[in-house]
């Protein structure tokens, strides 16, 4: 899969995020919109990222992966997103309060090291979408 891929036409992929920024969250950022050609800033490789409403604070989901972009660009559902995420609910809320949400991301050099931090962010917040 390349980036010119149109299954992942809905933005660029960007890992702003070098080696002196690895385990260091980014700041909170809207959702891109897919159609208007938003671009998703999350790391290429193992990372973690939190989702919450903008207007309340409210979180919503966590989640990690090796490939943390690609992984995100499945929380939207088809034709929007891509992936084979099963959570249909989950998908759909993200839909419907795209306007809304915000999500931050962190680079890791492993995906253990995700893990670790999405274990802390669990223990530490009430998520709507838990698991």
């Amino acid at each position: 899969m390349s980036f010119s891929d149109p299954v992942l036409r809905w933005g660029s992929f960007l890992w702003d995020l070098t080696m002196t920024n690895f385990g260091k969250w980014t700041d909170w950022k809207l959702f891109p919109y897919p159609d208007k050609g938003g671009c998703l800033t999350a790391p290429l490789g193992p990372g973690a990222y939190d989702l919450r409403l903008a207007s309340t604070g409210e979180p919503i989901l966590c989640g990690i992966s090796r490939f943390t972009a690609v992984r995100m660009s499945s929380l939207l559902p088809r034709p929007r997103g891509t992936g084979t995420r099963k959570n249909a609910k989950k998908r759909q809320f993200v839909e419907q309060h795209l306007a809304d949400i915000e999500h931050r991301t962190i680079a890791f050099a492993t995906k253990q090291e995700a893990r670790e931090c999405e274990k802390q962010l669990l223990a530490s917040q009430q998520y709507r979408f838990p698991a």
